[in-house]
């Protein structure tokens, strides 16, 4: 079959597409043959060698697909050859085919797009875990998103609407802040060129904001931290910026709030249950087009690598895709 192939750590442009041997489902695995993978910054950062984890050499890079069931291993019950699902890998999704553990695949209606299915998993599981798990977002509050142009931003714009909040997207260009006001957006800021802190101030008032989202990092971070409000909570998922900010800690003394941490990976790991039921939610919402994944951009596999770059550089509205 197909697959991007990392060899070594170091730079997207080295990837290539290459004939490796298709893969064999193992005890309690499922091989999908895949009709769509999505792409995530931290794709990127595992085949740079900057994740925090590292996997052995050569590897599959791809972390979220869809697709549909090729082979079934000893042991599995529940899922059957020809089934569309929506499946987490880890790695090995930017190839024809990928194995993965069967609890894994998450059976999917005939409506839903398989394409628009696999834009989902990641960046609105780690909205959904952000937001409900972590921060016990309630209606009524403010929510400010920052890189609400991104990925995991247009996530939690959307799922922070649907929740009741009113909800303030941070972004650095016209374009993406136009993508989030579609998806839900109350208020509008350019960081880029208007003032972060005096523009929060203003539309919240002396309240300050209750929840902020931040998975980018970098110079807005203390700002957006200053502008919470008392008993705000502030989720920490990303450093997609470059830089992790060093935060004065005497700020979350004075406000009462909270720095929280944010790793839906490791979530789905050691509360694999809940995770997988929150997935479940997503997909009903899904399917009830409550939540509109937006994918920007279709690759072949050949091209994947340029997507990984296009993510890298951040220069992404939504989401993309390589499509199989």
């Amino acid at each position: 079959m197909k697959a991007l192939v990392c060899k070594e750590f170091g730079p997207l442009e080295a990837l290539r597409v290459e004939d490796v041997p298709a893969p064999i489902a193992g005890p309690g695995q499922v091989v999908i043959d895949v009709a769509a993978a999505s792409v995530n910054f931290p794709d990127a950062l595992l085949v740079q060698g900057k994740y925090q984890a590292k996997p052995a050499l050569p590897f599959i890079p791809g972390a979220e697909l869809s697709g549909t069931i090729a082979a079934v291993g000893e042991g599995v019950e529940t899922a059957r050859i020809g089934t569309r699902v929506l499946a987490v890998s880890g790695r090995g999704a930017f190839a024809q085919q990928v194995a993965v553990n069967a609890d894994s695949a998450l059976p999917l209606d005939d409506g839903i797009d398989l394409a628009t299915a696999a834009a989902m998993p990641l960046t609105y599981g780690t909205a959904y875990h952000a937001l409900l798990d972590r921060a016990d977002l309630q209606p009524g509050e403010t929510l400010l998103v920052l890189g609400a142009g991104g990925g995991v931003g247009l996530a939690a714009v959307e799922l922070g609407k649907i929740l009741g909040a009113t909800v303030i997207a941070a972004a650095s260009s016209q374009e993406k802040l136009e993508a989030a006001a579609s998806h839900g957006a109350a208020h509008l800021i350019n960081y880029t060129t208007e003032d972060l802190r005096a523009r929060l101030k203003k539309i919240t008032g002396d309240k300050g904001v209750d929840v902020v989202c931040d998975p980018v990092g970098g110079p807005h971070t203390e700002p957006a931290l200053r502008a919470t409000g008392w008993r705000g909570r502030y989720l920490v998922i990303g450093f997609a910026a470059g830089d992790i900010p060093r935060i004065p800690l005497n700020l979350t003394l004075l406000k009462g709030s909270a720095l929280v941490g944010v790793f839906w990976g490791e979530f789905m790991r050691r509360e694999t249950a809940r995770g997988a039921a929150e997935l479940a939610q997503l997909v009903t919402w899904l399917r009830e087009k409550r939540v509109r994944p937006l994918v920007t951009e279709r690759y072949p596999l050949e091209h994947a690598a340029a997507a990984l770059i296009a993510v890298n550089e951040r220069k992404v509205i939504g989401k993309l895709l390589i499509t199989l």
